[in-house]
């Protein structure tokens, strides 16, 4: 009876341990990036768009299921050189605490699954959307994130896209500069990733695009693309037309300490190596969201 009741602890504690993998390789946490599918809209509902609920979350929803497929292959195929990296050695599938097909059923099932919400939003362009990003996602996996500067305009493509699909979803045109400026802080995170790689000392073979950065790059790169960000946000609150004259500036000091803040993290304290920790951790980031969304939803006259 000891036997078998110990037989029984050990077969239920692995598929908790089982299920427990299964819910980390999706990254739940990391659908926190999609804040940038839903930054549109309070822009779209002062331009007067008719905000339909359903079919946005639907969308949302979808996309949140397609990241963590994507989550899951990038593990799948990653799966031997993590078991070299001191911390991604203990994901899931590294740590073999998921068996592969268990991940691929996954994958198939959340890709299935986000697709089908998204056709259910009845915006096709929406479809495409999703169906391009885990093409550049796919490509990324196999080879693109091996080729310097290619990884990371890869890597922030996704921002942009989520921004895109915001729009696609609320039927409202995305403003140039709205994208340039989504574009430019995507390359600042990116960046600021690699620069926190080369940093930790991650072995050059599980990352070979390490070999063709330089910290010096790394650092012009990340002031670089900090200041077309913060040019192309005053560009576009002073043309908006959007924002109710007076007020279009309200929203810009938080976005400049917000910039700066993280510019500040990753070269001073050699943080950012994950955009996701830090949004969880940084309690001055936080503030700062806070306050952005306060003051451009007075700026838009929304209150």
């Amino acid at each position: 009876m000891l036997t078998e009741a110990r037989l029984h602890a050990r077969a239920t504690g692995k598929r908790e341990a089982v299920f427990g993998g299964l819910i980390e390789l999706a990254r739940p946490k990391d659908w926190i990036k999609n804040v940038f599918v839903v930054l549109p809209v309070p822009f779209a509902i002062a331009a007067g768009s008719h905000f339909e609920l359903n079919p946005f979350v639907w969308g949302l929803c979808g996309f949140c299921l397609i990241n963590s497929a994507i989550y899951t292959f990038n593990d799948w195929l990653d799966a031997e050189a993590d078991r070299l990296h001191p911390q991604k050695c203990r994901r899931p599938l590294a740590a073999e605490t998921v068996p592969p097909v268990a991940a691929a059923a996954l994958m198939a099932v959340f890709l299935l699954a986000g697709i089908g919400l998204c056709l259910a939003t009845g915006k096709l362009a929406a479809v495409w959307i999703v169906l391009v990003y885990v093409a550049i996602n796919v490509a990324y996996s196999l080879g693109a994130k091996h080729v310097a500067l290619l990884d990371v305009f890869f890597l922030s493509s996704g921002f942009v896209i989520r921004v895109l699909l915001g729009c696609v979803l609320l039927s409202a045109a995305p403003s140039a500069w709205l994208l340039l400026c989504t574009s430019a802080l995507a390359l600042f995170l990116g960046f600021a990733k690699r620069r926190a790689d080369l940093l930790s000392g991650i072995d050059r073979n599980h990352r070979p695009s390490l070999r063709q950065y330089s910290q010096q790059f790394l650092d012009q790169a990340l002031a670089i693309c900090a200041g077309v960000a913060l040019l192309s946000y005053a560009l576009y609150s002073i043309e908006a037309k959007v924002l109710l004259p007076g007020r279009e500036m309200a929203p810009m000091p938080f976005v400049a300490y917000g910039i700066l803040n993280y510019l500040r993290l990753a070269i001073g304290e050699n943080v950012g190596g994950s955009p996701v920790e830090v949004a969880f951790t940084s309690r001055s980031t936080q503030l700062c969201a806070i306050g952005w969304a306060v003051a451009v939803t007075w700026s838009l006259g929304l209150w």
